[in-house]
């Protein structure tokens, strides 16, 4: 597929999805890396933008330059911002209370400590849907015990082999003191964030390498 085509079937993807609104997005391809830019509305619409752009078969990367511009009616002050982040936070029986959030210009930085990615995944998500924020930078950490050991590496390949959306025979995994490393090809980032998922939800890792590329 040529660069062109390739950005214009993420155009029509972006314009396809109801959760974004397309009218000042601007796609640009170059050997399957994808570059948006322009301005949206809010950060929900930012990351939407990106996963749409994700879908596209022929992609390989997507740089999300987008600027979240927020309308002067939907501004807000950052404590009253901060406030909502935390009550949304507080009210997901997903995300555990050693989770933390602060806001500068509207830009909210998590902080804490979680037991499983899941719950960090959570907690972004949940703050970038609050209405006034323009971005968000994840500092949680996951606090598992370290335990990973290579039988471990061998339970997260038998979870790549369950899993309809994964080529399990062409990635590698290895596993040490809770820090685990993907490597091979994916054939869409669908894949791609199925083999992460599956890595994280291994019992005591605390961190996964991802070294995953996505190829057609």
């Amino acid at each position: 597929m040529t660069d062109e085509a390739l950005a214009l079937s993420v155009q029509d993807e972006l314009f396809w999805d109801p959760k974004v609104d397309s009218e000042e997005i601007a796609v640009s391809a170059d050997d399957g890396t994808i570059s948006l830019r322009g301005t949206v509305g809010s950060f929900r619409q930012k990351r939407d933008a990106r996963k749409a752009a994700e879908r596209v078969h022929g992609v390989v990367y997507v740089e999300n330059e987008l600027t979240v511009r927020i309308l002067t009616k939907s501004r807000r002050y950052d404590a009253d911002l901060r406030g909502d982040v935390l009550r949304a936070l507080l009210l997901d029986s997903l995300i555990p209370t050693t989770v933390d959030a602060k806001v500068s210009d509207g830009y909210v930085t998590l902080s804490g400590t979680v037991d499983w990615q899941y719950q960090r995944d959570e907690a972004t998500f949940v703050a970038g849907n609050i209405l006034g924020v323009t971005g968000v930078d994840n500092e949680i950490l996951v606090g598992g015990d370290g335990s990973t050991v290579g039988e471990v590496a061998d339970d997260i390949q038998k979870a790549f082999k369950r899993d309809a959306k994964i080529d399990a025979d062409s990635l590698t995994v290895a596993a040490s003191d809770g820090k685990v490393t993907l490597n091979g090809s994916v054939r869409s980032w669908s894949e791609h964030d199925a083999a992460l998922a599956a890595a994280w939800a291994a019992p005591g890792v605390t961190t996964v390498n991802d070294r995953l590329t996505v190829s057609y």
